[in-house]
């Protein structure tokens, strides 16, 4: 699984990198992002809401979130 990681970006760097990522992933394939801003989390979540894809989320510790997103 290739991991995105947006630790230390804020908007709009981790919506790029997302967005690169997702260009090249196939159905079947998935990938994590990786952030720590919450604007961020919620900015990519609205992102990949209206995609194709199954989204896990996790906040592994306090303010740090793992995205898993799956291409259906």
């Amino acid at each position: 699984m290739k991991k995105i990681d947006c630790m230390g970006d804020i908007c709009p760097i981790p919506i790029v990198k997302t967005k690169k990522g997702l260009q090249n992933l196939q159905t079947g394939e998935s990938i994590m992002i990786v952030t720590d801003h919450s604007c961020s989390f919620e900015n990519l979540m609205e992102l990949l809401k209206d995609r194709n894809v199954k989204i896990e989320s996790e906040e592994v510790i306090n303010g740090v979130w793992e995205i898993t997103v799956t291409k259906l």
